[in-house]
């Protein structure tokens, strides 16, 4: 190993798709990577150079600390979301951030690189503010005089999937087709190996170099390829190329897209949102000339991406898992409400009857009628908001047990009542502990 592969680099947005394979593939060619995130899962925290720091918040003067104690050669911009939400700003992140990442490498008086992960296209192609806010970063970087390198990685494909790379595997897993406009969509994938390859080649290049002091480059296999021939090469992989599919229309991925955006408003980050249908539409293709005549990379196909792994038993099951998520969410926030309104508002005689007619205290048979309806539908909500699901599902499974233990006791009739309400309930439990288990976004 060279001792340019000594080389500090920092990757921002290092619990990310691009972000976490850039870490541990830099730190397995023997580069020092610190890999700067403002959450990692337990299994993502491998190193103790994977640092947990508040990077929408740090200021111009926390940034150039950073990057003077860690001695930074290169930084490595990962950082993107999809959509404004909770949480979530494309203009803080994509723009302002890197205003601020900009003046921090000059304020460090240090020869710095910087490597900026953006998006395929032109601006007048530009429809989101998504693609908008990327647009103008690169155009921050490519004003300010530093040492840059600003990558538009094609459709990415990597060994791991999240958000839209996750929503082609399932659609590949499912016996769906996408409408024939969509799935004609020209798309220009690219290897997640390919883009650590051109980081790695990049970090040993003298940052005096002219030929790569200011550079953009497309990364993707030369040959286009529609967004329907991305899902068959994972349906080869996944064995269901000759299963039987249903056509789905155009007007379901808008309302997919509708949905998906109310979710988002719940602090979710659903697939399919309506940025992301906006830009799958618009496609993703570009030249990648440039960046393989300088680099001497050599892309790998789509069919090399992902034939040269078949699916495992772990990738179908995620795949064939990933759009039922959704639906297993929205049948128990359905479940918990629906319950909860029935009993307090159209069916309430009835409901508060049952425990009268098994000798309950006159006194209490209003107040625990409205008191459990009240909590049934206060679970469903919990479980609709993100940050509150985890509570709210647990809540649902505590007070699903307590209604079934409570029923042995006092209402010992209804577990053989002719609709078998008390019996679906075990059902009910084990779907919310599989949705507890399934809570994880990534």
């Amino acid at each position: 190993m060279s001792d340019d592969a000594s080389h500090n680099i920092l990757v921002l947005g290092a619990s990310g798709l691009i972000g976490r394979y850039l870490t541990d593939d830099l730190r397995a060619r023997g580069f020092h990577a610190i890999g700067i995130a403002r959450q990692f899962t337990a299994a993502q925290k491998m190193s103790a150079a994977d640092l947990e720091l508040p990077l929408m918040s740090m200021d111009v003067a926390d940034l150039t600390q950073l990057l003077r104690t860690h001695e930074v050669n290169v930084v490595v911009n990962c950082l993107g979301v999809l959509q404004d939400g909770p949480g979530s700003d494309t203009s803080a992140v994509h723009r302002d951030f890197v205003a601020r990442l900009l003046e921090a490498i000059r304020d460090s008086h240090r020869a710095i690189r910087l490597v900026h992960i953006s998006i395929p296209g032109s601006a007048d192609q530009d429809r989101t503010a998504f693609s908008a806010t990327k647009r103008k970063a690169e155009r921050l970087i490519a004003a300010s005089g530093i040492a840059h390198a600003i990558l538009r990685p094609g459709f990415v494909i990597a060994p791991s999937a999240y958000g839209g790379s996750a929503m082609l595997r399932a659609l590949a897993a499912l016996p769906v087709d996408l409408p024939a406009d969509e799935a004609a969509t020209p798309f220009q994938p690219v290897a997640v190996e390919d883009i650590a390859a051109t980081i790695a080649w990049l970090a040993t290049r003298d940052i005096d170099d002219e030929a790569v002091r200011s550079v953009t480059w497309d990364l993707m296999q030369k040959q286009p390829v529609s967004l329907g021939g991305v899902i068959a090469q994972f349906r080869w992989s996944f064995g269901t190329a000759k299963q039987f599919r249903i056509a789905s229309p155009s007007f379901l991925i808008d309302l997919g897209a509708r949905l998906g955006d109310l979710t988002n408003r719940l602090g979710w980050m659903p697939p399919m949102r309506s940025t992301a249908i906006a830009e799958l539409r618009r496609g993703v293709t570009g030249d990648p000339s440039p960046w393989m005549h300088a680099t001497g990379i050599v892309p790998k196909t789509i069919a090399q991406a992902v034939g040269g792994r078949p699916a495992t038993i772990q990738d179908k099951w995620f795949a064939r898992l990933f759009l039922i998520k959704a639906l297993i969410f929205a049948s128990l926030v359905l479940f918990w409400v629906a319950s909860g309104f029935i009993a307090l508002v159209i069916s309430y005689d009835a409901a508060a009857g049952i425990l009268s007619a098994h000798h309950f205290p006159p006194a209490l048979v209003g107040p625990v009628t409205v008191g459990t309806s009240l909590m049934d539908m206060s679970i469903g909500v919990l479980i609709a908001i993100r940050r509150a699901a985890a509570f709210g599902l647990v809540a649902g499974i505590v007070a699903s047990l307590g209604y079934m233990f409570g029923s042995a006791i006092l209402t010992p009739d209804l577990w053989i009542e002719p609709l078998g309400a008390l019996v679906k309930t075990g059902p009910a439990i084990v779907l919310m502990l599989v949705a507890l288990l399934m809570l994880d976004n990534r």
